[in-house]
């Protein structure tokens, strides 16, 4: 396996309040994982840094995640716990009400593979030199395309297109899409929207496919949303499977 991540204010925002990790515990198994926070008073970098302090710190220590039902339950759980502390961190400081975050993840062990989201960070399977959509995006615009009163193209001018329908810490309870996924796949790739919103999936994939280091191939990433106005933070992790390409 090889892996790498970065993460970058963009051009227009003056902080970033984006936060990812990609960690690896004792038995080899793969975490991987994007917060986009969100809120006023920096409220959106605590978001998300509590996200993924916890959900990194609690993997950490792990033996082995288990089966894949003991993954399920598990990644159930610590999310869970994480909105609990985003939602507690608001009722004590009430300067940041409004705070929240989103969250992609993805599990990899050698038999199977998970996907996780709330909101619209995005996650994604590399396969045969593309990258394929696996998450679905929790936003008003999405909704409306899939149930047809908006086509693809209109989502995407939408002046509505960021407002969120889930977010980590906005309730006091929170419900998580979980998806498993086939593991003969060639790459993980995560990032938040300030990428795709700059980039589509066709871009993205033909600068992973350039014969570049991971580290050339993310900063190249980040450099074309810059390049095309940068007007948020840009966070992506790639994690390559070797023998896969």
């Amino acid at each position: 396996m090889e892996y790498f991540y970065l993460t970058d204010p963009g051009k227009v925002r003056d902080h970033n309040e984006d936060s990812v990790i990609i960690v690896e515990n004792k038995a080899k198994e793969y975490l991987l994982a994007v917060a986009d926070g969100m809120g006023g008073h920096r409220g959106g970098e605590i978001a998300s840094s509590i996200a993924i302090s916890h959900i990194g710190k609690r993997f950490r220590e792990l033996s082995s995640i288990g089966t894949k039902e003991d993954a399920i339950s598990w990644l159930k759980e610590v999310v869970s716990e994480a909105n609990v502390q985003i939602y507690k961190y608001t009722s004590e400081h009430p300067e940041s009400e409004g705070m929240g975050t989103t969250l992609v993840l993805s599990l990899l062990t050698p038999t199977y593979l998970l996907f996780g989201n709330i909101g619209d960070s995005s996650g994604y399977v590399y396969k045969n030199q593309k990258i394929h959509k696996i998450t679905v995006d929790h936003t008003l615009v999405n909704l409306l395309v899939r149930s047809g009163e908006l086509t693809e193209e209109e989502a995407r001018e939408h002046p509505r297109k960021n407002v969120l329908m889930r977010a980590l810490g906005a309730n006091n309870k929170v419900e998580m899409d979980i998806f498993d996924v086939e593991t003969d796949v060639d790459g993980i790739f995560l990032c938040s929207d300030g990428l795709t919103n700059m980039l589509d999936d066709a871009q993205i994939s033909k600068v992973l496919n350039e014969n570049l280091s991971l580290e050339q191939k993310l900063q190249k990433l980040i450099y074309k949303s810059n390049n095309r106005g940068g007007n948020d933070n840009i966070s992506v992790a790639y994690l390559v499977i070797k023998g896969g390409e």
